[in-house]
């Protein structure tokens, strides 16, 4: 399939660079492009793959082979993140009516537990348990509760209800090979370990399609408590069936710093709403979108009671612009992308005018097919902003609208149209900006009608190329 193949000094896991690759005739169920089987790492990938982390206190970390998909030999797919003490726990869901069975049990463990106690969440890749009926159900709870014998005391689970939340992600409409789960998840609980190195395998075995692991770490302080290091981690998968209405996809973060149950979901929320509700790969919201929250407070401190404290407000801009980092990922790796877009919407009436538009122009085929093609083609851009649904009355002044592409190299904008009035392109200028990767698309609506909005919003999303076709042409082979 490729020939100049190296890996990496140092890699914990078979992660190879893929440095270069010949166009050779493909076997249809040769899926060269599936991190799982093929186990590459783009060359132009890696730079998003991290060498090393400072990960929360008291949080360990595995990622173990079980072959979930019977075409996977060797490569992670089974993922345990655990907390040596109880957490508070949050996560928000997908919104698809066809809900799988993992969403549905994650959904009653943090509701019987008040979003208290919770210690663990088990994830596989290569079967989405989604649309399984019952015995989906079944499979999901007997995960949680086979990671709850590694660790449980009779004291720990007297409520009855688990301390574990359950993922999935692949295939949907087939059954887990659950007996080969259940009898790996031992394995997976003796394998826990704090290090970078466990922390990467963990990100890898979530993976389906995507083509690296997910994977970011900060620290941060708070006001109330300037001498403590706090740590925040964070991982997600994601390349396709991308489009928010919750979360989106499946994602983790956890956290040593003290924030009750109470405190988490709101925080969670906002931060989604800025984020992962924020990007789009091609406009589908999957059956098992999870994003979860889990804090231990083992780093000590105040617990943070409200979202309106100094405490508070500082906790909220950091996870706030660390979900918008991790979420950027995923789009960085959208099935066949070949830039990374930001589109801005500023001057709006309001903010969830603001975000409309921009989800509406994220996910219109023809905006994405152009850039994939280096096509200037500002009309489409206009189109989507003009047929959005959900807005205002009057949110969008055709005659105080204006589009520009702001190029990432700090070179001036390039005016598309201005305040309703097309300009003269420099169509050569405009195919230097679109042949690199990023961009940012700009919409000033000029203030509405009254010429007073100043709400603006962001939305980041990928192109649609020829490969994201042929990916999900074959995703089932």
């Amino acid at each position: 399939m490729s020939s100049g193949l190296r890996t990496n000094p140092g890699d914990p896991f078979p992660f190879k660079v893929l440095q270069r690759v010949s166009r050779i005739k493909l076997n249809p169920q040769n899926r060269h492009y599936s991190a799982p089987v093929a186990g590459a790492v783009p060359a132009s990938k890696q730079k998003y793959v991290p060498s090393s982390g400072t990960y929360p206190r008291g949080f360990l970390a595995s990622g173990i082979h079980v072959g979930v998909k019977p075409t996977n030999t060797k490569f992670p797919d089974l993922a345990l993140l655990l907390s040596e003490t109880p957490c508070s726990g949050a996560a928000v869901f997908t919104k698809n009516v066809f809900q799988a069975a993992p969403v549905t049990v994650s959904r009653q463990v943090l509701e019987r537990r008040s979003g208290e106690g919770i210690r663990a969440i088990i994830i596989n890749s290569g079967c989405a348990n989604a649309v399984t009926g019952k015995g989906g159900l079944d499979d999901a709870s007997a995960m949680g509760h086979a990671v709850d014998s590694c660790f449980n005391s009779p004291k720990e689970n007297s409520s009855g209800a688990s301390s574990t939340l359950v993922m999935s992600t692949g295939v949907i409409g087939q059954r887990l090979p659950i007996s080969k789960i259940l009898s790996a998840i031992p394995t997976a609980h003796s394998s826990l370990s704090s290090t970078h190195q466990n922390w990467l395998l963990a990100a890898r075995a979530i993976c389906t399609t995507d083509t690296f692991p997910k994977l970011l770490s900060r620290t941060f302080t708070l006001p109330s408590s300037p001498g403590i290091t706090y740590s925040l981690a964070g991982m997600t998968k994601g390349a396709g069936m991308i489009h928010p209405n919750m979360a989106t996809l499946l994602g983790m973060l956890f956290t040593d710093a003290p924030i009750p149950a109470a405190t988490l979901k709101p925080l969670l929320t906002h931060a989604v709403d800025r984020s992962f509700n924020a990007i789009s790969v091609d406009g589908d919201t999957s059956t098992n979108d999870t994003l979860a929250f889990l804090s231990n407070g083992a780093a000590g401190g105040q617990p943070i009671t409200s979202l309106d404290s100094d405490d508070g407000r500082a906790v909220t801009d950091v996870v706030t612009s660390f979900t918008q980092q991790l979420s950027q990922l995923v789009v960085r790796d959208g099935e066949g992308a070949t830039k990374f877009v930001r589109v801005r919407v500023i001057n709006a009436s309001s903010f969830p005018d603001a975000r409309q538009i921009a989800s509406t122009i994220a996910r219109s085929p023809l905006v994405k097919t152009a850039l994939y093609g280096k096509d200037a083609n500002w009309g489409r851009i206009l189109c989507a902003v003009g047929y959005t649904d959900g807005l205002s009355p009057e949110a969008v002044v055709p005659d105080k609208t204006s589009v520009s592409f702001v190029p990432t190299d700090g070179s001036e904008a390039l005016k598309l149209l201005v305040r309703g009035e097309p300009e003269v392109v420099d169509e050569a200028r405009a195919g230097r900006i679109l042949e690199q990767e990023d961009l940012e698309i700009l919409v000033d609506l000029g203030g509405g009608a009254d010429g007073e909005g100043r709400e603006e919003a962001s939305y980041w999303f990928c192109d649609f190329s020829h490969e994201y076709v042929t990916i999900n042409g074959d995703y089932r082979t």
